[in-house]
């Protein structure tokens, strides 16, 4: 035989066979009828998931070229109780080519298209998905010696639905595409797609190590992944739900944004600012409602910390915690509270925004080896953080600010005419005056340190209306200190030699002084001045009065008295004294010295006066001392400072 006969041979040996691969289809499709299709499709199905289909639509049989089988209106679930797993538009169902050509209907793989799944949770937990579960456990776990028909089930344009009636929640996932690793040969079970949550495409994928395990209850390795531009989130750990449900593994999150990512999730927004880049990593324990955290490496806003969180979701959502770090800069969450307008002179009135104290309770445990706010550099700090039901509770352990120590409590709550409750308790030890009162009040007059203590109460829709409403007490100390912008001796020391002298520049300088003490009561915005005194070797001074919190102004009499010691005495004398009432602004204010003393102390003036008090009052008897006329018993509005 020669080769060409050979090659000739060959080829027709090809030929038929490309003849029948095409040809065995088409006549199989004239030998297969498709109810016989439909049923061996419908059976298939049922071994390998449990769920029986009830096909409600019209069906096509496609044998040629390829095999395919497409059910309209299609109902996967439990045709002994009737109850659905899912429904779809359309089931597609592919064949395998050579099994075909043997007269043989074997599955490829399954399309679910356009399918909504729907999974309740009732309020004792159990869930509609149960028994389904249950039934492709029973399809798993089954032993009749066969290999599953086909592994690979592919969900398109599907929507899943999730209610849990205990937490009243509806969240729904749409255009979910899923690619369903079914276990056939190996244990394991792996679902690749991505679907939309909240408007956002997520990424996911999710892995069980021995799948029949996990629906059963028994313990199953788990790995989750979902990646998004809101969130990052992966879990690699344990699942099992017997006797309980319990996962374990290492949780990692992330988010350039975590406002955003709350927004995005829960609808809320946390008050004030911050919260921006956010990665969390973490050993995680979930357990009968709580999840425990452990390990935790924290970092939001640059901010690193590390200790152990547990939020419980059984009922209200809590959190509690313990957190440290070396360093924590908490400028981003107050950068949008102002409490002062931009010319910093009066009250910020924009309406203050609580919403975001709602929704979730927090229990925290903070320290800090360094703690920042804005300008303020604080020391070692430890504070604990507690919001309830809305109400945000901060009570500071210790605190090194200022130079010195704080220590107090403050309470921030929205108040039920839209606005806020505030109340603080806060006692400041040996801090640096003039730093701490510019800092709270925008009051730069004092230098030195010295003790701060005040308790107070407001509610208001702004910090304007804060400061027409509020009431307390407030109490400073100082020693070895200085009042600067004003040279008060120096004042005394000039109209002392020269009581009629209108010239010098005196708001300038600084008032030294030994102790300085402060009491005032505070009722609706007002500062009512119990005692003020400023004790110094040689000046005296008190003052009482009253001062305008919303208006940042001072009305204030006071006496101020230069001293003189005398060799052999056991106190100081007064050498000169003089009435004064202080007015204006409080960071700029106006001394005003009584003129009527001065006039009288002036030996030139004083004829003057007392001619001017006789023809005031003519029948005043020679032995009846002159009575003050009220223009001269008031101080004018000269100011010895000019």
């Amino acid at each position: 035989m020669t080769a060409a006969t050979r090659i000739r041979r060959i080829g027709i040996a090809v030929a038929a066979l490309v003849v029948a691969a095409f040809s065995g289809p088409m006549l199989l499709s004239l030998l297969i009828s498709a109810d016989t299709v439909r049923e061996a499709v419908k059976t298939q199905i049922h071994a390998v998931t449990g769920l029986d289909a009830v096909l409600r639509g019209d069906v096509a049989v496609s044998l040629f070229p390829a095999g395919a089988v497409t059910f309209d209106d299609v109902n996967l679930g439990d045709a002994r109780t009737g109850a659905a797993a899912l429904t779809a538009e359309q089931l597609q169902v592919r064949l395998r080519f050579f099994p075909l050509l043997l007269g043989r209907i074997e599955i490829a793989d399954v399309s679910i298209v356009r399918p909504v799944i729907s999974i309740s949770f009732a309020a004792d937990g159990r869930s509609n998905w149960t028994s389904h579960v249950e039934t492709l456990a029973r399809a798993l776990q089954s032993d009749n010696g066969r290999v599953a028909s086909f592994s690979e089930i592919r969900i398109a344009d599907g929507t899943i639905v999730l209610r849990d009636q205990a937490h009243d929640i509806v969240e729904t996932l749409s255009k979910v595409e899923f690619a369903l690793a079914w276990p056939s040969i190996s244990k394991s079970f792996a679902a690749t797609g991505h679907f939309v949550w909240h408007d956002q495409p997520l990424d996911a994928t999710l892995n069980f190590t021995d799948f029949v395990a996990a629906l059963v209850g028994e313990r199953s390795g788990l790995k989750i992944r979902v990646a998004g531009s809101p969130l990052n989130f992966a879990f690699d750990g344990s699942l099992s739900h017997k006797p309980t449900f319990k996962m374990e593994g290492m949780l990692s999150a992330d988010a350039a944004s975590l406002r955003d990512t709350l927004r995005w999730s829960t609808n809320q927004t946390p008050p004030g600012g911050g919260f921006g880049r956010f990665a969390l990593k973490a050993q995680t324990n979930i357990a009968s409602g709580n999840i425990a955290l452990t390990g935790v490496n924290v970092d939001l806003d640059g901010n690193v910390g590390e200790g152990v969180l547990t939020l419980t979701t059984d009922g209200r959502s809590k959190l509690q915690g313990t957190l440290a770090a070396d360093g924590l800069d908490l400028t981003p969450y107050i950068s949008t509270i102002r409490l002062m307008t931009a010319g910093q002179r009066t009250w910020e009135r924009v309406p203050l925004a609580l919403d975001g104290l709602n929704g979730v309770d927090v229990d925290l445990r903070l320290s800090a080896a360094r703690v920042t706010i804005t300008h303020a550099k604080l020391g070692r700090t430890a504070v604990a953080a507690n919001l309830r039901d809305g109400r945000l509770s901060i009570t500071v352990g210790e605190s090194q600010a200022y130079g010195g120590v704080v220590k107090g409590s403050f309470a921030l709550a929205k108040s039920s005419s839209e606005g806020a409750d505030v109340k603080a308790q806060l006692q400041f030890s040996e801090v640096d005056l003039e730093q701490c009162l510019g800092d709270l009040f925008g009051l730069r007059r004092l230098e030195g340190k010295g003790n701060l203590g005040f308790a107070i109460d407001s509610s208001g829709a702004s910090v304007y209306e804060l400061a027409q409403s509020l009431n307390g007490t407030a109490t400073l100390v100082s020693r070895k200190g200085a009042i600067t912008g004003l040279n008060v001796e120096q004042l005394l020391r000039r109209l002392e030699r020269n009581p009629l002298s209108g010239r010098g520049d005196f708001r300038s300088g600084k008032t030294p002084f030994d102790l300085l003490t402060v009491n005032l009561k505070i009722m609706q915005g007002i500062a009512n001045v119990e005692d003020v005194r400023i004790e110094a070797p040689s000046l005296r001074l008190g003052l009482l009065g009253s001062a305008s919190i919303p208006a940042r102004d001072l009305d204030l009499k006071g006496t101020a008295a230069l001293l003189s010691s005398v060799a052999g005495a056991a106190e100081s004398t007064v050498a000169f004294e003089l009435p004064f009432v202080v007015q204006g602004p409080w960071d700029d204010p106006l001394m005003l010295p009584d003129t009527t003393t001065l006039i009288r102390r002036s030996g030139a003036s004083a004829p003057l006066l007392e001619l001017l008090k006789n023809r005031l009052n003519p029948a005043r008897p020679a032995s009846e001392p002159a009575a003050t006329p009220p223009a001269m018993a008031a101080p004018t509005s000269v100011p010895a400072a000019q």
